[in-house]
């Protein structure tokens, strides 16, 4: 329920509403708008590959050694976001701070990005989705993208002052998730009707769980 509610101070009751999807509670940290179905990946680390494992020591003996290593990472993130481009990946969905140079190509290939995602928000998402996060491996930009979210629309949500994002997800499940926009004059209002929604819904799962035994 905390992840299927989003509390809204400010605004009378009656502007309260059913949002068909899930509501992020952050910004786009790049938005590129998509009509129609597309993809998004599930990231847990950054997409920017690392110059070394971790433990092992990396020396750079020149400046021409620094500069040849940073021109590795940019080619191979690069790389990486043209290979999601063509299996149509237009969103990243991270539980962590991508590097600037994954948003600048993120922009470049029209891949939107949403970062530093909750594990509760992430776990929500890979329930609905039946998709694990995406691993890369170092400089392997061959690496087959196998688990991929259908994600049925990506928009911006502007719930008063506050920046969300609001996407439609592909369930596998018979769970279609929707989220409750609760508005209220000032939080502790918002609170108590939040508390008793959730009571109601909590009664309403053993009702049917007494039923269904």
């Amino acid at each position: 329920f905390a992840e299927l509610h989003a509390a809204v101070p400010g605004l009378p009751l009656a502007s309260s509403r059913l949002l068909p999807g899930v509501v992020l509670r952050r910004d786009f940290a790049v938005y590129c708008p998509a009509d129609g179905q597309l993809r998004a990946l599930l990231v847990t680390e950054p997409l920017r590959p690392a110059l070394t494992a971790p433990g092992v020591e990396f020396v750079v003996d020149s400046e021409g050694q620094y500069q040849a290593s940073l021109r590795w990472i940019t080619d191979r993130t690069e790389a990486l976001m043209k290979r999601l481009q063509s299996n149509n990946v237009k969103l990243l969905l991270s539980s962590v701070k991508q590097e600037e140079v994954v948003i600048y190509y993120a922009k470049l290939y029209g891949v939107s990005v949403v970062e530093c995602l909750s594990a509760e928000e992430m776990a929500l998402i890979r329930e609905i989705t039946g998709v694990s996060p995406y691993t890369p491996f170092g400089d392997n930009t061959d690496r087959e993208i196998a688990e991929t979210a259908v994600v049925t629309f990506c928009q911006p949500l502007l719930l008063v002052s506050k920046r969300c994002v609001h996407i439609g997800l592909s369930s596998v499940c018979a769970f279609q998730p929707h989220c409750l926009i609760l508005c209220g004059p000032v939080d502790a209002v918002n609170e108590q009707h939040a508390a008793a929604l959730q009571e109601a819904f909590t009664m309403l799962q053993q009702l049917f769980k007494t039923v269904h035994q």
